[in-house]
């Protein structure tokens, strides 16, 4: 391994971040996702998110933000990640892996209430299940995607897309990026009420 391969990596995640905010297209979506979610907020709804693997821990890290603290003070936020793993081995044992997500949304999902779908490849099952029930309870959802954007992309109020065909870590770094801005923007449409 040689210095010149780690320099190599920083080049390529640096390069797709320039590409994505090249496109202004993307700094709308990003805006239009932070405002569904706190118009949602407002009216007394939450924010459910899922995904799989490195996008369980984004759909994780999203929420506690919300629920605990980003940047500045202010009342927690109504959000939770579909986690727990009491529910996960109870349903992907009793129904299949595939209904994980959607189980609970099932469960847990009001109208009016958003879903915050995660997908590098935009086709996992789970979060394709979860979509469609979240659409059937009268859900908003907003989808953070990768690759093509599979069908997740046109399933969506709000895509958020990073379009790249590399390896899926790529397309976490910027998820993340996304995740922390939308959460920044949350924050100020959200303040204290006393």
């Amino acid at each position: 391994m040689h210095l010149s391969h780690i320099q190599s990596r920083f080049e390529e995640a640096r390069q797709l971040l320039d590409s994505y905010m090249g496109d202004a297209r993307n700094m709308e979506q990003i805006l239009q996702a932070a405002q569904l979610i706190s118009e949602a907020i407002h009216r007394g709804h939450k924010v459910i998110s899922c995904g799989n693997g490195g996008s369980m821990s984004d759909a994780m890290h999203f929420a506690e933000e919300l629920s605990g603290r980003f940047r500045d003070h202010r009342r927690s936020l109504p959000a939770i990640a579909i986690s727990d793993p009491s529910h996960i081995t109870c349903v992907a044992n009793d129904y299949g892996f595939d209904h994980i997500f959607s189980r609970f949304v099932e469960g847990l999902g009001n109208s009016g209430d958003v879903l915050l779908a995660i997908s590098t490849s935009g086709n996992s099952p789970n979060v394709i299940n979860a979509v469609l029930q979240a659409r059937e309870k009268g859900m908003k959802v907003i989808a953070l995607t990768g690759k093509t954007g599979g069908k997740l992309k046109d399933m969506c109020d709000v895509s958020l897309h990073v379009d790249y065909q590399g390896y899926s870590d790529r397309i976490q770094e910027i998820h993340i990026k996304i995740i922390h801005i939308v959460i920044e923007v949350i924050e100020k449409m959200c303040p204290d009420q006393n």
